[in-house]
Parts: C-alpha cells; structure tokens; sequence
C-alpha cells in the first residue's frame, strides 16, 4: 500500500515538501490549510481545507485516512495546532516531525528588543517609538488596540480583523519583499520603530535589514517552545530524509 503523508500547511516549506513528496510515484500526500487565507496557491497533491475538531479530532482523521506519518509545517506560531498534531500523533502512534525553518538571529548594528509576548510587545512600544510597523498578522492586533497615542502601518495578505488600534493604516500585500522597497515604506511612512514575530525565512527578512540600516528599533516577539519531547526538523530535505527513514 503506498504511504499515506499528511502535511499541516500553510508555510513555503510545506507547499515544497507537497511537491516533492508528490513527484515520488506511489506516495500519496495531503496538506491541510486551516482556511484563514481564501486564495492559498496551488498545492502538490490533495488539499484539505478547515480544522480537524483538536487533537482527539485530528487523530480520527489520521485513522480514517490511514495516514502513516503526519509532518507538522506550520507557522512556527501556530502554537494550538503544533499541540494538537503531538497528541494526536502520540494518541495514535504514528511517527511525526515538526518542519521549522530556524529564526532570526541579530547581527552587531540590530537594535532589537526581544520579548515573550504581543503583550509584552505592547507595553514596549511607547517607549520606543511614536510610529509603529506592525507585521505580527492580521489576527492579533487586539494587543495593541488600547495604544491610542500610536500610529500603526499594518501589513498582512489580507484585511486585518478588528479589534485593532484606532489610528491604524493597512497595507495590503504578499511577499517576499526586498531591502529596497522595506527601506522606501520605511522612510515614507516616518517608521520609527518596528514589531515583528520571529518568523525565520528569507521571504520576509528583508525589513530586519532595513531597520538596521536606518537604525530603528525592532522589537521581536520569540517563538514559543514546542511541545516536550517533539522531533523538529531545520528544512525540507531533512523532512524528507525522516520520512525516508520512518515510513516503510
């Protein structure tokens, strides 16, 4: 029987994965999307679209699926579904791993303050500047919905969610971006200080370098731990050599 891989999606190394995994005769391959963004890109192989119901609900599906080992590619903040694939896999004892591309990490000249939490990202800000780039998602701008002195230019891929700060400006757009244009949006919108999760990857490290260069302040929100006792793999080929050594 071919080997049945189920990908939780979302992020550029799981669409890679999809299509390396589907150009192997005799794999079959499934990403899962949770939804959130409605014109996703094709995608290698099937796609499932919405949410499983938690843990318990994503270990049925694993059994109905017959999936024989499930790869968790998503965003390295998408802390409740990363939970929720651990258990499922440790609930049906199937073999998992967690894609992760690496973060972040500061040069000599970057002015960062990291911090644990939006929250913390929050309460950091009025010291720092008057006039904020928040690139944290669409999703979570309730954290600073209560900083009414502040300006905010909010980009994301599609229209943020309310409740949001009132003096709010969006931007609507995809990346990846590069140093230039960062360092142009920068300097048109009078940024003086910059708010980022530490996503990792190329397609949105570009502005990192471009507060360097005009010597902002970034404040960077860390990721959070992964679940005890998880296996996380750096990058798509070595998921691809797990999967090479876990699934017969």
């Amino acid at each position: 029987m071919s080997p049945h891989v189920l990908i939780l999606g979302g992020t550029t190394e799981a669409r890679e994965l999809a299509a390396q995994l589907a150009a192997r005769p005799g794999t079959r391959v499934t990403t899962s999307l949770a939804g959130r963004v409605t014109r996703p890109g094709a995608i290698a192989g099937e796609v499932r679209i919405g949410g499983f119901g938690g843990a318990q609900g994503l270990a049925e599906w694993l059994r109905h699926e017959h999936v024989d080992a499930l790869v968790d590619a998503t965003h390295p903040f998408a802390r409740t579904i990363t939970a929720h694939a651990a258990q499922a896999a440790e609930a049906t004892g199937l073999p998992s791993v967690v894609l992760r591309r690496p973060g972040w990490r500061p040069g000599p000249k970057d002015r960062w303050h990291p911090v644990g939490s939006l929250d913390e990202a929050a309460r950091a800000l009025p010291g720092l500047g008057r006039r904020v780039f928040l690139t944290t998602g669409r999703m979570e701008l309730a954290a600073f919905a209560h900083l009414t002195g502040l300006h905010f230019l909010v980009r994301s891929v599609e229209p943020p969610e309310p409740p949001m700060p009132p003096h709010t400006e969006v931007l609507l757009a995809r990346g990846p971006f590069t140093v230039a244009d960062e360092s142009r949006l920068l300097r048109e919108h009078c940024i003086d200080v910059l708010v980022t999760k530490d996503s990792g990857g190329a397609a949105t490290s570009a502005k990192l370098t471009a507060a360097r260069e005009l010597a902002l302040p970034v404040v960077v929100v860390r990721r959070p731990p992964l679940p005890d006792g998880t296996t996380a793999v750096p990058d798509v080929a070595a998921a691809v050599q797990w999967l090479g050594d876990s699934v017969s």
